[in-house]
């Protein structure tokens, strides 16, 4: 099964974070610029210190009736992150997304934000190989190999 390095090689690293002390409202518009469902929280020293997603908007404003011009990041923020490293399999992140009810998860080495995987990463990754699973099988089955 694949690791999350291996997706991260194919993806990319990049991972689009925020400050604790930025608007929620300055938080939506960079998703939706971005195409992204959450954005890592990140200090003014670099260290995490959480994850802002739509869920939280939904949950922590909206329902709460109050305003994304007026709501600090810090203040909605998912402070309980589950992280997992290069060489987590994606069967163990699939794991983690499900029990926890979660859709991302940061990559760490260490204390350093080396990248972020979402539950459409690990999907796509886990198709595409059984994808090629498949057209092992077939090429087997059909006589293909020697």
């Amino acid at each position: 099964m694949d690791r999350v390095g291996s997706i991260l090689d194919k993806k990319g690293s990049g991972v689009w974070t925020i400050s604790p002390d930025a608007i929620v409202y300055r938080a939506l518009e960079m998703m939706n610029n971005k195409g992204v469902g959450g954005l890592v929280v990140v200090n003014d020293q670099g260290k995490v210190e959480g994850i802002i997603t739509e869920r939280d908007y939904a949950r922590k404003v909206i329902l709460q009736g109050k305003s994304s011009k007026e709501t600090y990041v810090k203040e909605i923020m998912t402070t309980e992150l589950y992280v997992v490293n290069r060489n987590t399999t994606l069967e163990e992140c699939m794991g983690i997304m499900t029990e926890k009810r979660i859709r991302h998860l940061p990559v760490m080495e260490g204390d350093k934000l080396v990248g972020i995987i979402s539950i459409g990463d690990a999907l796509k990754a886990i198709i595409e190989a059984q994808g090629i699973m498949i057209e092992h099988l077939s090429n087997y089955i059909m006589g293909g190999y020697v």
